[in-house]
């Protein structure tokens, strides 16, 4: 590991905690693939299995009032903001009990107890959105701070300037996290982007500024831990590149052609998991039924969110207008059409 626990004090229950939480979404993840394959979820499907570390360590930062708005890569931080995985998996399924009802899907989970917005399938979509938030929360007082997750993809996006620029402006409380897997869907970040720095265009609009080793769970909840207290000291935004890997193609679809498998191999070989075990195992952290335990209650959840989906009911057809409004003096007739 490259940080060191001492320097914030994390303790043996809050690290097993952290490996806990990784574990859980790269075994939900794995489970997923399973019940695509057996068409039990359709739709579109992106795999966040690689990325644990970040979504783990940057929730460790986020207080309960605070919101999170993230990308359709998401499960993993719905997962370790708290959203049940009951309600994500019967999402998946499309079944009404679902954070979404059913009708979002992998790319939309939703969760306003826990002020999770999304699940945007857009890139950069959520960026405008997180500017919002923040601009809501300053507007009235409320010491809340916005955590916006993307991709490095959404670094060439149009609404990803314009989002960081108004933030610092207007001085808004937005935690901007990059987490750069080096491939927008299947271009190289060197071929789309001059600047293969991230940390450097969030400079431009004078704005705090770092990259952290986003394979690193405890790198990552410590650059959260100082980025989430400089917003809230200062009330303006800061950027944080994670610079981090995804080993599954982008989605379900994809034939994965655009880089190799030596490159895929390299990079696992900081799989963000095992080396938080090699670490607390060194260090005496990890006892030797800590992780079979943990495993065969890792499992159970995620066979009871899988029962919990196929008992879940689909929406019924009389509900399918639910939600949508039609415009005063409008016929609903001619709304429809």
């Amino acid at each position: 590991m490259t940080a060191r626990a001492d320097k914030v004090h994390l303790g043996r229950e809050h690290l097993i905690g952290l490996l806990r939480q990784m574990l859980l979404i790269r075994r939900f993840e794995e489970r997923c693939v399973e019940l695509y394959s057996a068409g039990k979820i359709r739709g579109f499907l992106h795999l966040y299995i690689g990325e644990e570390a970040n979504a783990v360590g940057v929730m460790q930062a986020l207080g309960p009032e605070d919101a999170i708005v993230s990308t359709y890569r998401e499960h993993g931080h719905a997962l370790a903001r708290g959203v049940s995985a009951r309600a994500i998996m019967a999402e998946m399924y499309g079944k009404v009990e679902g954070t979404s009802r059913g009708r979002g899907g992998s790319m939309h989970i939703f969760d306003a107890a826990t002020r999770f917005y999304g699940g945007n399938a857009i890139v950069a979509g959520g960026l405008p959105l997180a500017v919002g938030l923040a601009l809501a929360d300053k507007m009235q007082g409320r010491n809340r701070v916005t955590a916006c997750i993307f991709g490095d993809g959404a670094a060439a996006e149009g609404e990803f300037h314009e989002s960081l620029n108004l933030a610092a402006l207007w001085k808004l409380p937005v935690l901007f996290v990059c987490e750069n897997n080096y491939y927008a869907m299947g271009t190289a970040l060197a071929r789309a982007q001059s600047q293969t720095d991230l940390a450097r265009h969030a400079e431009s609009y004078a704005m705090p500024a770092e990259a952290v080793d986003g394979m690193d769970v405890v790198a990552v909840e410590v650059a959260a831990h100082r980025a989430v207290a400089a917003v809230r000291q200062d009330g303006g935004p800061y950027f944080l590149e994670n610079r981090t890997y995804r080993f599954r193609a982008h989605s379900m679809f994809d034939p994965e052609l655009y880089r190799g498998k030596a490159e895929v191999e390299e990079w696992k070989k900081k799989d963000p998991i095992p080396r938080l075990e090699t670490w607390l195992t060194e260090a005496g952290l990890l006892h030797a039924d800590d992780l079979p335990r943990m495993e065969e209650a890792i499992s159970a959840e995620i066979e009871d969110a899988v029962a919990f989906a196929e008992a879940g009911h689909w929406e019924p057809v009389e509900d399918l207008a639910r939600d949508v409004t039609t415009p005063p003096g409008r016929p609903e007739r001619e709304a429809a059409a």
